[in-house]
């Protein structure tokens, strides 16, 4: 009967994670509704769920850390895969020659005040390298979906607001694999020889993002649905994993992966995957929100109330500087509004930190950090479509 009833109490314990996962994906569900209802970005309803289920939540979830972090790995090389999808080669060669001057007053204005931050806190040049990234990078990813939920994804406003965000996403390209070298300790060899393998593979990936469009659908067969979705699954996950073991960021490799499939090929993946992207941003935020208490974000408050506020009115500069000459006078508010969000790659940053001997609070200081800037970028947002809209009623009267 031993054996009989350990192999019982086996399966109980394996539906009873199956029905709590259940339960959270409804839960996670309904916030999308709830958000979308209330006209904010679905982000911050994601991380308080994790929060309330992680440790030292409301209602703890019996979870592996292997199943956590494979979990979060997981949902940001998928995330990461899908924004790598929506640029190609040209665009991107294209967007950083139109507005790389803006690109440097990005980087001075959101990255540098992080940085002194992180000396002033005592936690070295290691944390200056770590906390101005996670001020830096905007949300790729919240700001589309709320470009697409707001009905601005194919306006010019966006088309600026994406060339921003392209510069940025490339300059983590040689960032991430040289803050991987910091943290582990490497000397100044190892972390040139990083950054210069991981300017390479981005060259290469461009490269073939520029001339392989027509080699790459006589190889890839769109009208193979099943094949198509498992390749470019399995091209990602092998390039992913590949990475982490040279060194190089597992985040940037899937991200890679989607920059090369161009064309027809990424068109249809696209089409395939895009009713996959919001679950799989969802999985990130929320894995990353089981992974922090909320007693540590208390503690942290004061310091990322003013993280936050530094990088609003920065991010609203860097709207002001695209958007200036246009002839809507508003539109340089929507365009802060949508820089104005960090998310998956500051959470990315925090986790390649973890490790350090400032992890934990960083990691803490992060959601707070992300769940503030998403939240404000929603108000912004929210306050100049109500104007925009009182305009044109007006307009119409």
């Amino acid at each position: 009967m031993g054996p009989l009833l350990q192999a019982t109490n086996s399966t109980w314990v394996e539906n009873m994670a199956l029905t709590e996962i259940g339960l959270v994906l409804l839960g996670l569900g309904i916030a999308a509704f709830i958000a979308v209802r209330i006209k904010i970005s679905v982000v911050p309803f994601y991380l308080v769920i994790g929060l309330s289920l992680g440790k030292g939540g409301i209602v703890p979830l019996d979870l592996s850390e292997t199943f956590l972090d494979t979990g979060a790995q997981l949902g940001a090389i998928l995330l990461l895969l899908m924004l790598g999808l929506e640029h190609s080669g040209p665009n991107l060669a294209s967007a950083f020659m139109e507005r790389k001057s803006i690109g440097a007053i990005d980087f001075l204005l959101n990255a540098i005040p992080g940085a002194i931050i992180g000396l002033l806190l005592g936690w070295g040049i290691l944390g200056a390298v770590v906390l101005g990234g996670i001020t830096y990078v905007s949300s790729s990813g919240i700001a589309s979906q709320m470009m697409k939920e707001t009905g601005w994804q194919r306006s010019e406003v966006s088309r600026r607001v994406t060339t921003v965000l392209v510069v940025e996403d490339l300059t983590l390209a040689p960032y991430l694999p040289l803050l991987t070298t910091l943290v582990a300790g490497a000397g100044a060899i190892a972390g040139f020889l990083s950054v210069t393998v991981a300017l390479l593979v981005t060259a290469v990936a461009l490269i073939i993002s520029f001339k392989g469009e027509n080699a790459l659908g006589k190889v890839l067969n769109t009208q193979a649905q099943g094949g198509l979705l498992l390749t470019v699954f399995g091209a990602a996950l092998l390039a992913a994993g590949s990475a982490e073991l040279v060194g190089f960021s597992s985040a940037v490799a899937a991200f890679l992966v989607g920059l090369i499939l161009t064309g027809e090929v990424a068109l249809a993946v696209r089409i395939r995957l895009s009713p996959l992207r919001d679950l799989f941003a969802a999985i990130f935020f929320l894995f990353f929100g089981l992974s922090v208490s909320p007693a540590e974000m208390i503690q942290v408050l004061p310091l990322a109330l003013l993280l936050a506020g530094l990088g609003i009115v920065g991010k609203m500069y860097v709207g002001w500087n695209i958007a200036k000459d246009m002839s809507d006078g508003s539109a340089w508010k929507r365009a802060g509004a949508f820089l104005i969000p960090r998310g998956e790659f500051s959470i990315v940053i925090a986790g390649l930190a973890a490790s350090t001997s400032f992890g934990g609070q960083l990691q803490a200081l992060t959601i707070t950090y992300v769940l503030l800037t998403s939240l404000a970028a929603s108000i912004v947002l929210r306050a100049v479509r109500s104007s925009f809209e009182r305009a044109r009623a007006k307009s119409k009267a």
